[in-house]
């Protein structure tokens, strides 16, 4: 017999929100624009400024894909400020607040929790299954906490962690070990969902974890690691967990 499910634990992005494409580039356009008092589209800025503005943009995003390379091959984790000093960003200029507000209002759209979150939250805990998030983040603790808040979800939570409070990523098992302790789980009664291969299969299931793998989203090649993992389950769509949930129950 199956052990019992006692916790379900989720990925965020592109798990409990939506998957679609975003332009990592114009993230970062977005910020150096505001540090460099640089309005979008007119037609008034001199060149230099939009050139400095752009070269600013260009050294965080470098600076961010070698932080998450870093965390696919040695799993360290990184921390958006240290993205931004790595890059040259002076966190104490004048117009850094404004360019922090600017590009969280770049990622306002895409950050959007899932309808299908508290039916299944709310379906999971009428079966007296935990709920915890552990997700792969550059954004701090409360940054999330006040998305799953607006969206009317934070309530359900049982416990999240991020890896921009530990030391390393998914898939290192120290993670996933982090998450089960805060829920209060033996890692063998706990599920992971989520919807890549390395991160969200592989790496729950190194520790004794079943793995539920959503694969609905379209990764970008760059951030693959191919691995020889295979899922627990597949779920097309978040509601369709419960179903997994409950056929393990009588397994």
């Amino acid at each position: 017999m199956s052990a019992p499910v006692q916790a379900v634990i989720f990925d965020w992005g592109g798990t409990l929100t939506p998957w679609h494409e975003v332009d990592l580039s114009e993230q970062w356009r977005v910020y150096a624009r505001e540090i460099h008092g640089v309005p979008v589209d007119s037609p008034e800025v001199p060149a230099a400024d939009l050139d400095a503005a752009h070269e600013l943009a260009d050294r965080i995003l470098a600076a961010e894909e070698s932080a998450w390379s870093q965390g696919r091959q040695s799993h360290a984790s990184a921390r958006l400020d240290d993205i931004l000093a790595a890059a040259g960003a002076d966190p104490e200029h004048d117009r850094h607040l404004l360019a922090l507000a600017a590009y969280r209002r770049f990622w306002e759209p895409h950050t959007h929790t899932d309808p299908q979150v508290r039916p299944l939250w709310e379906g999971l805990r009428r079966r007296g299954i935990r709920i915890g998030v552990l997700s792969n983040t550059i954004w701090s603790r409360d940054y999330h906490r006040d998305l799953f808040a607006r969206d009317g979800v934070l309530d359900l939570l049982d416990a999240d962690l991020y890896s921009s409070e530990l030391a390393h990523v998914k898939p290192h098992p120290e993670a996933f070990r982090a998450i089960c302790a805060a829920l209060g789980v033996a890692p063998r009664n706990a599920v992971y969902v989520g919807d890549r291969m390395f991160e969200d299969v592989h790496g729950p299931q190194q520790i004794g974890m079943r793995a539920i793998w959503i694969p609905h989203s379209d990764i970008p090649s760059v951030q693959r690691v191919e691995v020889t993992a295979v899922p627990d389950a597949r779920a097309h769509e978040l509601l369709d967990i419960l179903d997994i949930v409950d056929r393990w129950a009588t397994a």
